[in-house]
């Protein structure tokens, strides 16, 4: 029977879900705090971990960090309270498998324990779902591009990008792809190593942002038995794991300055020792890496290598935005919601054509990954027929009408003036005047990303809750 620890300060909301999940056939366990729920984990085996985002006394984020620390392959699902992008894809990068928000939908809390438990590689012994709940779908392992379903798109700015592809695939360069979150870059270092002549090779990937200087050498170069607390056995490395194919490195650009520098080492000359060991051992990878900074602005700043950079530019692909390839947004949305279809065992017929113009005006800051995800979210919810707005998220729906219910504020108006703003006409005191400055702030922040309540809780590092909060306290 597979185990299931629940992370959650709510009580209530622990009870429901244990019960829940215990008719499922699962064995849950519950703790009230980050801290007791990490100290539960490391006591004893856990299949998967349900922790809340919003703790009392740590960040669900932090949780993930330390969990990952302690078993690099544990299998964490962030709930959060509210759908917020920049959250998704920061508990993503940090190791999360998936998130799932409140309020909580049974069916869906299932096929996301399903597929998580179906990528585990002790394989899985899972109950069988409700007649009702979606069957869960396996997730692939990481392979060449040439046996993953993908889509090209048919924007100019694709098929320029396909275009560099086509050059470089069949070279021996080193390769840079930037980009914004969730544009695909693995997605691009796949289908570049699918089209080389190292195809029948591995492909292996690693993410940069989540690991500790101790564990990047580990996950890069091995270790041997002993060689820091934990190391209970000889391990292969990625390079090791790649040797002879391509190494995707995800966000490169977190690497500490000394991985920098034993990375360097590496590539320089082809040799490397695991952690802890003293035999050099032969490497021959083609390497590819991403970030979404620019690397060049980072070794200015001090904070990448010069050299190792110019071992890496040898050629260096930028990824577009999902906003600036319209053209492709009915395509991708076909795409994803055949693939949601067969994951769920549903027949969603399409999308209404309401659906397909607020899929056209919405920004997408969280791109293709965002994009799939809403899909995913909406064939779920959708029962039979076509998509309709309502099962859409209310920050896609809402996106013009939000514009519309503040385009009669006065957000031009000069600081020193705001007749028309809601608090001008409150007691004039140091604290409204904090608060007029406040309002005026997130104002034109709005108006600057085309009232995208994401994008501006990002600009304003807050989160869309507290905007929304902020925003109808100033209502009168």
């Amino acid at each position: 029977m597979k185990r299931i620890l629940i992370i959650d300060d709510d009580m209530d909301m622990c009870n429901l879900l244990g019960r829940f999940l215990q008719k499922k056939g699962y064995e849950t366990e519950a703790s009230h705090s980050g801290n007791k729920g990490i100290a539960k984990f490391k006591e004893s085996k856990f299949d998967v971990v349900l922790c809340d985002f919003r703790l009392g006394d740590k960040e669900g984020r932090e949780v993930l960090r330390e969990i990952k620390q302690f078993d690099p392959h544990a299998i964490v699902i962030i709930i959060t309270g509210y759908s917020d992008i920049k959250t998704a894809v920061d508990v993503i990068k940090a190791g999360a498998f998936d998130y799932i928000t409140k309020p909580l939908i049974p069916e869906e809390v299932l096929s996301v324990i399903g597929r998580a438990l179906q990528q585990s590689p002790e394989g899985v012994d899972t109950p069988k779902p409700s007649a009702n709940a979606p069957a869960p779908a396996a997730r692939r392992p990481i392979r060449s591009s040439s046996e993953e379903e993908f889509l090209v798109g048919q924007a100019p700015v694709t098929k320029e990008l396909y275009r560099q592809i086509e050059l470089v695939a069949p070279t021996n360069y080193s390769i840079i792809l930037y980009g914004e979150s969730g544009t695909g870059k693995e997605v691009i270092a796949r289908t570049i190593h699918g089209n080389s002549a190292w195809k029948d090779k591995p492909f292996i990937a690693m993410d940069c942002g989540t690991l500790s200087k101790e564990l990047a050498g580990s996950e890069l170069f091995g270790h041997v038995k002993g060689a820091f607390t934990g190391a209970l056995g000889d391990k292969e490395g990625h390079f090791e794991l790649a040797n002879g194919g391509t190494l995707f490195l995800d966000e490169v650009a977190n690497l500490s300055v000394e991985i920098q520098a034993a990375l360097l080492r590496v590539i320089q000359e082809r040799k490397f020792k695991r952690v802890g060991g003293t035999k050099e051992m032969d490497t021959d990878v083609r390497i590819i890496v991403a970030s979404n900074e620019n690397l060049q602005d980072a070794y200015r700043k001090g904070k990448f290598r010069e050299d190792l950079f110019h071992r890496f530019n040898e050629f260096s692909i930028v990824l577009p935005a999902f906003r600036n390839r319209k053209e492709d947004i009915p395509l991708f949305a076909e795409f994803f919601l055949s693939k949601a279809n067969k994951e769920l065992n549903k027949e969603v017929e399409g999308f209404e054509p309401e659906v397909m113009q607020i899929f056209l005006n919405y920004p997408w800051p969280g791109n293709l990954r965002e994009f799939r995800n809403v899909i995913r979210r909406a064939a779920l919810l959708t029962s039979s027929g076509r998509v309709s707005p309502r099962v859409l998220p209310a920050e896609i729906v809402d996106n013009n009408g939000f514009a519309q219910n503040f385009s009669a504020q006065t957000v031009d108006a000069p600081a020193v003036a705001p007749v028309h703003h809601p608090i001008a006409h409150k007691e004039t005191d140091l604290k409204n005047a904090a608060a007029q400055a406040e309002y005026d702030t997130i104002m034109n922040v709005l108006k600057q990303v085309n009232y995208n309540k994401s994008r501006a809780a990002e600009i304003l590092k807050i989160d869309r809750k507290t905007l929304y909060n902020k925003i109808k306290s100033y209502q009168p």
